[in-house]
């Protein structure tokens, strides 16, 4: 059983590192539209006593989340096309991981990418991210630093902390056309 699991490990490491490379050959090329999920917070949620203008009362980074923010900010200057714009949530575990990424200074709040309080906001929500994407026409690259929810809303799947969804977009349809993971 060990063999067979170390083995499909092997065999993932590989396919893992490629969707790396394929997005970041996207990013190279700039005019790419990524959606991002916060760095590491630890935890499920947020405290009932939640109020957006205050980090201790929501979920925040660990120093790990501080660190992989940063590895994130050096891999694109590194490896991308320039930042044309970051957009971010105003929640401070994903406000953090932009303005640690890619500065304070190119880091604009964008109350759309926040955590929908419920299915109503999270449409309209929907509508108005789909149409700052639809409205990209830049030659570097936009960023979108959200959360979970508000990726799976618009993909229709899943991310990790840190890791980033390099969009295709097909008329109103969006799906990951490349992936980059930042452990």
């Amino acid at each position: 059983m060990f063999r067979i699991v170390l083995a499909m490990a092997l065999f993932a490491f590989p396919l893992a590192a490629q969707a790396t490379e394929a997005g970041w050959a996207l990013l190279r090329n700039g005019g790419q539209v990524v959606l991002m999920r916060h760095a590491n917070a630890p935890g499920n949620g947020d405290p009932a006593n939640l109020d957006i203008e205050k980090c201790g009362t929501q979920r925040n980074l660990s120093d790990r989340g501080r660190q992989q923010a940063r590895r994130i900010g050096a891999l694109f200057q590194a490896r991308a096309a320039p930042i044309e714009r970051v957009l971010t949530s105003r929640y401070c575990r994903a406000r953090d991981t932009a303005v640690l990424a890619f500065g304070a200074d190119e880091t604009e709040i964008f109350a759309a990418l926040d955590i929908a309080p419920d299915e109503a906001a999270l449409a309209a929500q929907k509508a108005e991210i789909l149409e700052r994407i639809a409205n990209f026409t830049g030659s570097g690259n936009l960023v979108m630093v959200t959360h979970l929810e508000i990726i799976d809303a618009l993909i229709g799947g899943r991310a990790r902390e840190g890791e980033a969804v390099i969009l295709s977009r097909e008329g109103d349809n969006l799906h990951a056309a490349a992936r980059i993971t930042f452990n």
